[in-house]
């Protein structure tokens, strides 16, 4: 796609079929990124590609497990070979809070290792795989998705958010590590996004819409867009002073700590059902 600020650069993103990574991919093709689609959903994954060739963009697709090694070999090789060993942008997105449990106690260490997996493992595995090229260009940029329940309590999920507290600690170091060869490292973090993996119905459960001002400071659910944006922003040369943050893209709910608009809009309660 001619023009965008990301024109000519090459971008892999993890999970980036449906969801978040769906709207990271099409938001960075739409901003003349030649986009690297890893996904394990061969399906979506081609016809997010045939989305984003249709509004004259460019992508390639590997269909394939991220947490598996030789899927990340895949992904790193045909990354390189769009442009002669030139990778600009890496977007690790995959993630997920299942398998989960009903508390700590009730878990595994079959589901912890698989959450390790899911959340941690593959961003070292694919920063790994890819900064090498980066660092012998002096240029690149790393964005990690995390989640705001890696800066707070979250009930029935303590594995999960040590995993993506993890992946933020890891951001800031190895920021630190790489900004002496020209590459910045950022992450997100997250909340209440309407996707299918997250769908505003299951979120909802029955109860009325109009409820969700009560737990979102600015009154709706994220949209994949909404979180892409930021990312296209972390990726573009708009954040070339900006390394080792993680941003919240959560409309509110982290600041609010808790706290929660009453339902009658007269003024705040901790109790999110109080009217």
């Amino acid at each position: 796609m001619t023009g965008g600020r990301l024109f000519g650069q090459i971008a892999v993103v993890t999970g980036g079929a449906l969801g978040i990574g769906g709207g990271i991919s099409r938001r960075l093709a739409r901003a003349g990124a030649h986009v690297v689609l890893n996904d394990i959903d061969a399906e979506a994954a081609q016809a997010t590609h045939a989305d984003i060739v249709a509004a004259g963009g460019e992508c390639v697709t590997v269909v394939g497990d991220i947490r598996h090694p030789e899927v990340v070999t895949e992904v790193r090789d045909t990354a390189l070979a769009v442009a002669d060993g030139r990778v600009d942008v890496l977007v690790n997105n995959v993630g997920d809070f299942r398998p989960a449990a009903r508390t700590f106690l009730h878990s595994t260490e079959d589901q912890w290792q698989l959450l390790y997996e899911l959340n941690l493992l593959h961003v070292l595995r694919m920063c790994h795989a890819l900064l090498p090229s980066m660092v012998a260009r002096k240029s690149g940029v790393v964005v990690n998705n995390s989640t705001v329940e890696a800066f707070r309590g979250i009930p029935y999920a303590a594995a999960y958010a040590a995993f993506n507290a993890g992946v933020i600690a890891f951001t800031k170091s190895l920021a630190v590590d790489v900004a002496q060869h020209g590459v910045r490292v950022n992450a997100i973090a997250p909340d209440l996004a309407d996707t299918p993996q997250t769908p505003a119905e299951l979120m909802l459960k029955g109860r009325d819409p109009e409820l969700i001002r009560s737990w979102v400071p600015l009154g709706r659910f994220g949209q994949a867009d909404d979180y892409a944006a930021v990312v296209e922003f972390l990726a573009s040369d708009d954040a070339r002073f900006v390394t080792g943050h993680t941003i919240p893209v959560d409309g509110g709910t982290l600041a609010a700590s808790g706290w929660y608009g009453r339902a009658d809009r007269k003024g705040w309660t901790n109790l999110p059902n109080e009217a």
